[in-house]
């Protein structure tokens, strides 16, 4: 139940709208009202500001009043870069931590914000979060959902024009989005003509922080297999849009190719179980924690790993508009001849220079060879 003091706040806020208001349809299919314009939003995870940069490099922050918590726990590299550029990021109240079990309505409707921009799903509040709907849309906050973890590969586009929309920068978003497609269709004109021999691939999820085998299947990253030529072998098996595969199934079912998630960065310790990738990882430093990692037993005996089609990527790209660079190195990986030509670190450094507020540095994806 609402504080009293919560309660009060809503009906402060209720009945605010002013005119010019917009429409506009979000994610979850609703029709939202927006104020004409928008300075003041929360944002559902923190990790929604590289997307917020895209459509305003001088200061993603400027507009946020609040955000969850979970960028600085679960992407702290991530996080310090985007300190050092906008050392303000640190006095934006969190609104809750890094689920959507802890997202404050009290602290949300303390700041005041005209909008509010959520996932369908993730770590705050989602597209079945009712109460936090009811209670800041009766105060009169414009709730929107975006989504680049459900389906990201067809909810990106659509995010980011949205959000290019409720922010007054279409046309920020539309320049993006142009280098996304044409990203994205490189591979798919490639394959729709090749038409190569689909090819069984097993994604480890977060690997090392749980015994294996965790995996993705539906959303997340599980759908870039499918759209590099690939089949997830863990499809039939698992049956939510994550879950465990056991190393025995593995080991009589072998993929063709194995890919680890990587949830260590350059700060890890050099005794854990992770593999390191992202800003401020070396080469060197990727390519021997995926060593190390695909020395465990069992995992050492599959046969992707004694042929060296084991790989590591970036963890955070199952949750970022920068995905599609991401599907460009797993169709490499999957169908190596075929995408001879494309260069992934490359798009990832222009997508960077263009579309954020620093250049892109480190490491973010790796193989054995």
């Amino acid at each position: 139940m609402l504080c009293r003091f919560a309660v009060l706040l809503v009906a402060m806020l209720a009945g605010t709208l002013v005119a010019g208001a917009r429409e506009v349809t979000d994610l979850a299919g609703r029709t939202v009202t927006l104020p004409a314009s928008v300075e003041r939003i929360i944002i559902g995870e923190g990790r929604y500001l590289p997307a917020l940069a895209i459509l305003d490099r001088a200061d993603p922050t400027r507009r946020v009043v609040g955000m969850m918590g979970e960028y600085e726990q679960v992407d702290p590299a991530s996080y310090a870069r985007y300190r050092a550029a906008f050392p303000r990021i640190d006095q934006i109240m969190r609104i809750g931590r890094n689920s959507q079990e802890s997202f404050s309505l009290e602290q949300a409707l303390a700041l005041r914000p005209q909008v509010a921009i959520f996932g369908l799903d993730g770590h705050g509040p989602g597209s079945r979060s009712a109460r936090v709907i009811e209670v800041l849309e009766r105060a009169g906050v414009a709730v929107v959902f975006i989504d680049f973890r459900v389906d990201p590969l067809a909810n990106t586009p659509r995010s980011l024009e949205l959000l290019g929309r409720v922010l007054g920068r279409e046309a920020e978003a539309a320049a993006f989005l142009s280098a996304w497609r044409e990203a994205y269709a490189q591979v798919q004109e490639r394959l729709a003509t090749a038409r190569p021999t689909p090819v069984r691939v097993f994604i480890e999820s977060r690997v090392g922080l749980t015994p294996c085998c965790e995996t993705m299947v539906r959303g997340m990253m599980g759908g870039f297999v499918t759209a590099a030529g690939g089949v997830n072998a863990a499809a039939g098996i698992v049956a939510g849009e994550a879950g465990t595969v056991s190393l025995e199934y593995l080991l009589t079912h072998p993929p063709d190719v194995y890919v680890g998630t990587a949830i260590g960065s350059a700060a890890s310790a050099a005794d854990n179980s992770w593999i390191a990738l992202g800003p401020d990882v070396s080469p060197d430093v990727a390519q021997s924690t995926l060593a190390r990692a695909m020395a465990r037993t069992g995992i050492a005996q599959l046969s992707a790993v004694r042929a060296r089609r084991a790989h590591a990527i970036w963890h955070h790209f199952y949750n970022s508009p920068f995905n599609v660079a991401a599907v460009q190195m797993f169709a490499k990986w999957l169908h190596p001849e075929l995408f001879a030509d494309l260069d992934p670190d490359a798009l990832l450094r222009e997508l960077h220079r263009r579309f954020q507020p620093f250049a892109m540095g480190g490491t973010y994806w790796t193989s054995l060879d």
